[in-house]
């Protein structure tokens, strides 16, 4: 197809894209551009305004509005008479994303959401905005297509009322963005740990104490929330005398027991959806997107070392079961996501009636899947469906049947299985099938962090051929000369799709690979990983980095210009890059031992210090990253030979260390740094020598500070547990 089809002819430009939300489009009667030159400049040339719309292809609502107005050729009719229209795929262009999000707040002052749908000049400054709009007026808002010809009509008689307008809201833009009092900047700024613990009060206070989580319906998971309360429910409060929160570390077992017992957890073949309509976990929304599952096993994982609970570890196996059974391509890399709908109805493929389970259950399983999955209740999805969710314990139900609870664990497994193999008979919701490195970077994390919790070299090696393959296939590498003789630098590509390298990296790219190549490196060193988290970490200083003010833009110096340019700090359904970019940087500093990261981790800081002592709700990530700057992360490098080493290893994983690196180095080979399997020419900081025999060692350092190596596992694991400083408690010596 050419650039020149036209709606006529049986499709539009978006059938030459790789989206698979742009491709569910390529069909429709509208005259749909990607986001490029083309559009802009049509719009330009032909003084129309653009209608942008703005989904993802697992959006149960985008898919409403499409089937109902996107689909229709009296709609499309109206839509390409009045505009040039654009859609954009928010999983590939989160930059377009963000700031569309952000304007919609502005101007209708309340939160956005998909399908966004954004009215903006040839210019690309919006002037109206809202989210889904029916093809007919109802619940108070407009049809669709009465708002098209209003907004057409706004654009062609009110022009200077949408002039004043846009210039008040680029204003705007200009002063959300945090900026140092000063131009000594960060010096000048006294970092404290006040903002956390008004943070974890806020926290409290909005936590649901009966169901868990954080406010009312609809309730999504606020991973980073919850990872710094289990950090603060471990580290406790300022002081010589830490002691442990019980009520943070409440917050976190409840919400995590709770969402594992609710139906945003798929009971039969594992995953979380994005997140529940309801404030139960009940009913959720049925899309499930690798981010979410990715950050949910780390924290699940990180709360199994905590709390040993058994239904925890349940969750990250099936989780890390869906995750490599359904969602891993033949590459390496994990695809995007799966949708809320099949067979034009959303949920249809996770949902029951009770006699669809009798047909499949045999007597004895039914007796106990039903009471304990509330078949035996009212339906609970839509009046006429049963969607899966924990009503009774195990425990209850095997006494209410006066069984064993080892007789109905049994039943309850195998019916479990029976069910998940009768689905599988289905017809599946469609899979998202691009691959997107910061959401990868995110599985990758996740699922190295839990293999090295639980000892599953599976999930490690999963791990691996993901972060492989983007090594391979999504990185550019070349070698530069900056006058101070070659160097490597390289870049990131943001999504992979039908073996083709697409759109140039985003800061979450760069910032989430730099962290996931960090957990790699404590499930199993080698050179060839931390010289490419090198190559990372230059890449994050050279192309995004603000030199004046410190933190990172969203996008890098040579992107293309939009009408914004922002450097978010908040965490949304993913961390903010901001504050991975700060951690990850700052950890790799005290492994290499170059102080370039560490002092850009610090601007980054100290710019947002201001906002999170002002407001710290929505900075969790970056107030982790204050909390290891005004504490810095304790490195714990192990040296011995290969079994005993990986012994060390795995008792030092089972633990809950959340300020702690462990890098455990065995006899190295002759490879070069830089190279795969490498251990010589180690950073100075992890050159430790081996010693005779076949016992480890362990240095236990802060910075370039280090204690005298520990020969005796049980007396490392304690000292680690103590919460004080190791030069005030162990008596440090220098390395």
């Amino acid at each position: 197809m050419s650039d020149t089809t036209m709606p006529g002819d049986g499709g539009n430009r978006l059938a030459n894209e790789t989206s698979p939300y742009l491709r569910q489009h390529a069909a429709n009667p509208v005259d749909w551009y990607p986001w490029g030159e083309e559009a802009l400049a049509k719009s330009r040339a032909e003084d129309k305004p653009i209608l942008l719309s703005v989904g993802y292809s697992a959006c149960h609502w985008c898919h409403v509005m499409a089937h109902e107005s996107f689909e229709d050729p009296a709609v499309a009719e109206v839509m390409n008479r009045l505009f040039v229209n654009i859609k954009v795929d928010r999983e590939e262009r989160p930059d377009l994303d963000q700031i569309y999000q952000l304007a919609h707040q502005m101007l209708a002052r309340r939160p956005g959401g998909w399908p966004l749908t954004m009215f903006l000049t040839p210019e690309g400054t919006p002037f109206f905005g809202g989210t889904y709009f029916p093809k007919t007026p109802r619940h108070g808002m407009p049809a669709f297509v009465e708002l098209c010809q209003r907004m057409a009509a706004i654009y062609r008689e009110r022009q200077p009322e949408i002039a004043r307008q846009n210039a008040s809201l680029l204003d705007a833009f200009a002063q959300i963005e945090p900026r140092l009092d000063g131009a000594a900047g960060m010096q000048h700024a006294t970092l404290e740990r006040a903002p956390l613990l008004t943070a974890i009060a806020a926290l409290k206070a909005s936590f649901d104490p009966d169901d868990g989580g954080f406010g009312s319906a609809p309730k999504f998971p606020h991973v980073t929330d919850l990872e710094l309360c289990l950090r603060h429910a471990v580290a406790g409060e300022a002081g010589e005398d830490r002691a442990p929160d019980g009520d943070a570390l409440n917050i976190v077992a409840l919400t995590l027991s709770r969402m594992a017992e609710g139906g945003i957890f798929d009971h039969l073949g594992g995953g979380f959806c994005r997140y529940s309509t309801d404030g139960q976990w009940s009913i959720p929304h049925f899309e499930k997107m690798l981010y979410d599952n990715g950050l949910l096993l780390s924290l699940y994982a990180d709360a199994w070392a905590v709390t040993q609970d058994p239904r925890f570890a349940q969750v990250v196996e099936d989780t890390a079961g869906w995750l490599l059974r359904d969602m891993q391509s033949v590459s390496g890399g994990f695809y995007a996501a799966l949708d809320a709908d099949s067979e034009h109805e959303e949920g249809k493929f996770y949902v029951w009636t009770p006699d669809q389970v009798r047909e499949v259950l045999a007597p004895e399983e039914y007796d106990v899947l039903a009471p304990h999955f509330g078949l035996d209740g009212p339906p609970n999805f839509e009046g006429r469906h049963w969607h899966l969710r924990v009503c009774r314990p195990l425990p209850v139900v095997a006494a209410g049947l006066g069984r064993s609870l080892t007789q109905c664990e049994a039943m309850l497994k195998s019916g479990r299985a029976k069910l998940f193999a009768a689905r599988a008979r289905r017809i599946h919701p469609g899979c998202d099938d691009k691959l997107l490195t910061s959401w990868n970077a995110l599985a990758i994390q996740g699922l190295a962090r839990a293999g090295r919790v639980f000892g599953r070299e599976k999930w490690i090696e999963a791990a691996r051929r993901a972060f492989d393959f983007i090594r391979g296939e999504l990185w550019r590498a070349a070698v530069v000369s900056d006058g101070g003789g070659e160097g490597r630098r390289g870049r990131l590509y943001a999504n992979g799709k039908d073996g083709e390298a697409r759109l140039n990296g985003y800061l979450d790219d760069y910032a989430f690979l730099l962290a996931a190549a960090l957990e790699l490196l404590q499930c199993r060193f080698d050179g060839g990983v931390l010289g490419f988290a090198e190559e990372l970490a230059d890449a994050l200083l050279d192309q995004f980095e603000d030199k004046q003010q410190g933190g990172f833009y969203f996008t890098s110096h040579d992107h293309e210009a939009l009408f914004h340019r922002g450097k978010p700090g908040h965490d949304n359904a993913t961390p903010a890059g901001n504050g991975v970019a700060a951690l990850a940087l700052q950890r790799l500093s005290f492994i290499t031992g170059e102080m370039r990261y560490a002092l850009a981790a610090e601007r980054t800081v100290g710019l947002y210090f201001a906002r999170m002592r002002e407001r710290p709700a929505g900075f969790a990530t970056l107030l982790t990253a204050l909390a290891e700057t005004l504490e810095p992360p304790r490195t714990v490098i192990l040296r011995g030979p290969g079994a005993a080493l990986r012994t060390w290893q795995r008792a030092l994983s089972a633990h809950y260390l959340p300020g702690t690196l462990v890098i455990a180095i065995p006899a190295g080979t002759g490879d070069v740094r830089g190279e795969p399997g490498a251990f010589a020419n180690l950073p100075p900081l992890l050159e430790k020598p081996m010693t005779e025999g076949s016992g480890v060692n362990a240095w236990v350092c802060e910075g370039v500070t280090c204690l005298p190596p520990e020969p005796n596992l049980d007396a490392l694991l304690e000292g680690l547990s103590l919460r004080h400083s190791i030069t005030s408690g162990w008596g440090a010596q220098e390395s």
